[in-house]
């Protein structure tokens, strides 16, 4: 479907979009799956977690994306990076939401990007409960199951529904995003945490949330998002309204009526 959307507007699809797109799936088969069952939970901080499926899904999309894109790198959150002999690297979130997905909660997804030459190119973000697809390729747009989307054209704060969430370390860290809650929280219209990155991105690029900050993150939690916010029309920055959203561990993403003014408080609260 989004094939059809690049193709009508004059344009050459990557030829790896689909291959993300298949990889997606597949992993998200895996993680219905598994969804339910009893896990094997182990813990890489007080709070952080990760279960078999997380590995499951990851073999998963490694093993797809690598035997179609050999020559390619890999960056993903189960093991470590793996330098390539061409000049790209996907990065990979197998299961964004594994705290959810660890307790039954039915909010998560699999999140997929292409880096080449320092620039995201591809995007693909998969909600497998819903059958919700997302996907974006540099230059060409945003879709959710083949249709286009855009960020939405909500322009103040007090009527605006803003994402976030709080990092692995909010019981010890001072710099926890509690004091940053507590200012949006009587700013805006409505606050949700949803506990996972991917589709608070992705929700932005679709216009079913204005905006998201959140600091802590790794690249593989918001890389595929990042591409699907400018795609559909958003800005996706790091606290400063600089560009490094991918590697700085912090982001706003909003429609751009509303990201100066989150910027304009968020770049206050670094350090």
């Amino acid at each position: 479907m989004f094939a059809a959307f690049v193709e009508a507007q004059g344009v050459v699809m990557d030829e790896e979009l689909p291959i993300a797109v298949a990889a997606a799936r597949a992993a998200g088969e895996v993680l219905r799956a598994g969804l339910g069952r009893p896990h094997q939970v182990a813990y890489k901080g007080a709070i952080d977690l990760v279960t078999e499926v997380d590995g499951a899904a990851e073999a998963c999309v490694v093993g797809l994306l690598g035997a179609a894109t050999p020559s390619y790198g890999f960056l993903t959150e189960e093991n470590a990076p793996v330098p390539g002999t061409a000049d790209g690297r996907w990065i990979v979130d197998p299961l964004d939401g594994t705290t959810n997905y660890a307790h039954g909660c039915p909010r998560f997804c699999v999140s997929i990007a292409l880096e080449r030459a320092g620039e995201l190119q591809v995007a693909v973000v998969y909600d497998p409960l819903r059958d919700e697809l997302y996907a974006a390729q540099r230059g060409c747009g945003a879709t959710l199951n083949g249709r286009p989307i855009k960020v939405s054209g909500t322009a103040a704060l007090a009527g605006a529904l803003v994402n976030t969430g709080f990092p692995y370390d909010v019981w010890t860290s001072e710099r926890n995003n509690v004091a940053e809650t507590a200012h949006f929280l009587r700013q805006v219209q409505a606050l949700r945490v949803t506990g996972s990155a991917a589709l608070d991105l992705a929700a932005v690029a679709c216009g079913r949330s204005d905006a998201y900050w959140e600091h802590g993150l790794a690249p593989y939690d918001v890389a595929a998002g990042i591409l699907l916010v400018r795609e559909a029309g958003g800005l996706a920055t790091d606290y400063d309204g600089g560009a490094n959203a991918l590697y700085g561990r912090e982001i706003v993403a909003a429609n751009p009526a509303l990201h100066a003014e989150m910027v304009g408080y968020l770049r206050t609260r670094r350090g």
